[in-house]
């Protein structure tokens, strides 16, 4: 079998004025992500794939500096849709993710479904997986709920925001064929 890693951008300079997708990695996520791209499993990464927000291109450049790869960039791996409501602050984010991810088949405030981000996403994640090689370990740099909603898939379980992170710039390793078997058992994500 071969794995992947999903690993979520960290900490990201907030901004109200700019539209979430922009927003880059603060000065603390730019060195957990430098962390990240030292972390033992990076030294065998044989292709790095980012959602096409600037977090995650950000955070997929350490790993692909480090080993000369060209990252590829994927608009379809994006964090789940909430330009409907844009910047929350903090309290009402936190209220209305808890939302999305209770009802996964309701918009929340014109919020995409947390059923059709999950869907996206595992379809993003296999068509990638289409043209690499079976036996390369992708790291894919991305987002919270996203990588949530695959790891939910990956174990074949309800959406739940159970699974999700406690903090932005935490990773899992997943075996590819999961995908189509929903086999992982128990998943759980690692801070950097």
């Amino acid at each position: 079998m071969s794995w992947c890693i999903y690993l979520t951008h960290p900490e990201v300079a907030i901004d109200p004025e700019v539209p979430v997708p922009q927003w880059g990695l603060s000065e603390i996520g730019r060195e957990r992500a430098q962390i990240a791209a030292g972390l033992d499993f990076a030294s065998r990464i044989g292709a790095v794939v980012s959602s096409g927000e600037t977090k995650a291109i950000e955070t997929a450049q350490y790993f692909a500096a480090r080993h000369n790869i060209s990252p590829q960039v994927r608009q379809d791996l994006h964090e789940n849709d909430r330009s409907a409501t844009g910047f929350l602050p903090p309290a009402e984010f936190e209220a209305v993710a808890d939302q999305f991810f209770a009802d996964p088949a309701t918009s929340v405030r014109g919020w995409e479904r947390a059923a059709d981000a999950q869907a996206r996403i595992v379809n993003g994640v296999k068509d990638v997986l289409t043209g690499i090689a079976p036996q390369t370990p992708v790291l894919f740099a991305g987002h919270g709920a996203a990588g949530t909603l695959l790891m939910c898939h990956l174990m074949g379980k309800e959406i739940s925001r159970s699974h999700d992170q406690k903090r932005g710039g935490s990773w899992y390793l997943f075996e590819k064929d999961w995908l189509a078997t929903q086999a992982a058992g128990d998943l759980s994500w690692i801070e950097v």
